[in-house]
This record gives C-alpha cells, sequence and structure tokens, in this order.
C-alpha cells in the first residue's frame, strides 16, 4: 500500500460536535464574544477541547468571572471495533460542578459523551450532539447560542423532575372552591361509615 492511499483525505467525512450554549443572562451576547458561532472550526483529535475562562489554556473562552479558568475538556477517542470517532468529557474545575445528563462528575473524574448530551455547569447548558463521521485525525465543532435552555426539551435527563399524574381536573371541577383548593384528599380503608 503507498502512502497517498492511508493518508486522511479531504473528502473523510469528519465528525462534528454541535455544541449549543444557553445561560439565563445571554441576552448581551458578551458571554460567548470569544466563540467562532456560526462557523465550523477543524480541530485535532489529539489535542483536547478545553472550555473555560482561561483563553491561554482553553480552546475556547467564555467571557464571565463565574465560570473555572479550566471548566472542562473532551477528548476524542476511537475503539477498535467501529469506525466512529467518539467523545469523553472531564469535569476539570475544582470548585464548580458539572453534570452530564444529570449524572454528577467530580474534578478529573470523566464519563463517555453520548449522541446527545445536556452537560450542565454553574447557570450554563451545553447540548452537545455529535454527529458521526470516519476521519482518524481531526474533526470539527460547531457552536450557536439558544434562546430556551434545552433542559426544557430534555427534561428525561434531569433527576429532580418528575412525571406529573393526571389529576382528573374535570372531576374536580364538580367540587366546591374551598375543597379544588386542599387538592387530592387521601382516604383510610380502615374506617367505618356510619349513616
Amino acid at each position: 500500500m503507498n502512502v497517498s492511499q492511508t493518508m486522511e483525505t479531504e473528502e473523510d467525512l469528519l465528525s462534528c460536535l454541535q455544541i449549543k450554549f444557553y445561560h439565563p443572562q445571554q441576552s448581551c451576547r458578551a458571554l460567548y464574544g470569544l466563540l467562532p458561532l456560526g462557523s465550523r472550526s477543524r480541530l485535532s483529535a489529539d489535542d483536547p477541547l478545553r472550555f473555560g475562562r482561561d483563553a491561554q489554556s482553553c480552546t475556547f473562552s467564555l467571557v464571565d468571572p463565574r465560570v473555572s479558568r479550566k471548566q472542562l475538556a473532551l477528548f476524542a477517542y476511537r475503539t477498535p471495533h467501529s469506525p466512529d470517532m467518539l467523545f469523553t468529557i472531564q469535569n476539570l474545575s475544582q470548585r464548580g460542578r458539572l453534570s452530564v445528563n444529570g449524572q454528577a462528575l467530580g474534578y478529573l473524574e470523566r464519563t463517555d459523551l453520548p449522541d446527545k448530551a445536556l452537560v450542565r455547569f454553574g447557570e450554563y447548558e451545553m447540548l452537545i450532539i455529535r454527529e458521526s463521521g470516519e476521519a482518524k485525525a481531526s474533526f470539527e465543532v460547531e457552536f450557536e447560542v439558544l434562546a430556551v435552555p434545552p433542559s426544557r426539551e430534555m427534561c428525561m435527563y434531569e433527576p429532580s423532575v418528575t412525571p406529573v399524574m393526571d389529576t382528573g381536573s374535570r372531576v374536580m371541577n364538580r367540587f366546591p372552591v374551598h375543597l379544588r383548593a386542599t387538592g387530592p384528599l387521601e382516604t383510610d380503608e380502615t374506617l367505618m361509615c356510619h349513616s
């Protein structure tokens, strides 16, 4: 096999991480001033992708004093059984909590990133969607800012959110207002009814 057959070509399909940010005070857009919004950036797969406040040590920076100097890192890897490029995420913040789909990661802990992940740190929410590709040496990243929090659409990843049961509102509307305000009533099956 000659060298030209083993080299990665421009035609190879690159994996892409779509990273969509949300923050409650993002209206000023200054938070994302250092991110290349709306365009794809090509990165080397052998270097970790770091996010944080420090523009010198991070690949991409957030302009926010509440973000750790080094907040998190994404690492690309491959397995012998799959042509796809996969990623892990690691918490680099000693003081900040990081969660991935509701699973908390402590300092320097890491976990595999699924194809669609909700990452939270501070008041930030990052929706990371992986588009598969077969290129081995590089991948792309595309940034976007969301108008609404992605957790609204992905509430299944929130451990604190529980499903709401149907209260039978049509039935409750037949009762007087003072009984509706108290909510559902429980009965004790051991009590006997006397007429």
